[in-house]
């Protein structure tokens, strides 16, 4: 199974038209986004894949809970736990450095997801591994980047979206 993972997309609709396509290319239906959607239209967008959003320190208009609820059913929250392929896995977007921290160290998860530092990251700390896919929007340090991670061979694959 392989799943999309983006982040920090703040309303930049066509990175994320982009991102899309790539996704799409690839056969994925589940998108993991880690927060600072910002707005309804970056929701909108997605359609037609199933999302998990975690809630960004950017997440300030009542607008985009009502495009999720509308359009995801509900999937928005500070944090995500999901098992998929029998894997653990946390959601959050990253703003909170103690909480995240502590959801690393836990051992508890499988893998990591986090957003928020608009640099791509993937690590392991002892049975975790972290995935940062880096930002798709608002970009400071590095260009427009998404991530495919392949459930079946732990393998992930970072790409920069033009």
């Amino acid at each position: 199974m392989k799943i999309g993972i983006l982040s920090d997309t703040h309303d930049n609709l066509s990175a994320v038209r982009k991102a899309c396509d790539l996704f799409a290319a690839e056969g994925i239906s589940l998108l993991l986004h880690c927060g600072d959607v910002c707005g309804p239209a970056v929701v909108q967008a997605l359609e037609g894949f199933t999302v998990y959003f975690a809630q960004g320190n950017r997440e300030r208009i009542p607008a985009l809970r009502e495009a999720v609820d509308a359009l995801q059913g509900g999937r928005l929250a500070l944090l995500h736990t999901l098992t998929l392929d029998g894997r653990s896995i946390v959601l959050v977007h990253g703003d909170d450095s103690h909480a995240l921290r502590s959801l690393i160290t836990s051992g508890t998860y499988t893998y990591v997801f986090h957003g928020h530092t608009h640099r791509h990251r993937d690590e392991r700390r002892g049975p975790t591994r972290i995935i940062n896919p880096g930002a798709l929007g608002g970009i400071r340090w590095e260009p427009p980047s998404v991530c495919i991670l392949d459930l079946d061979t732990d393998e992930v694959n970072f790409y920069i979206i033009p």
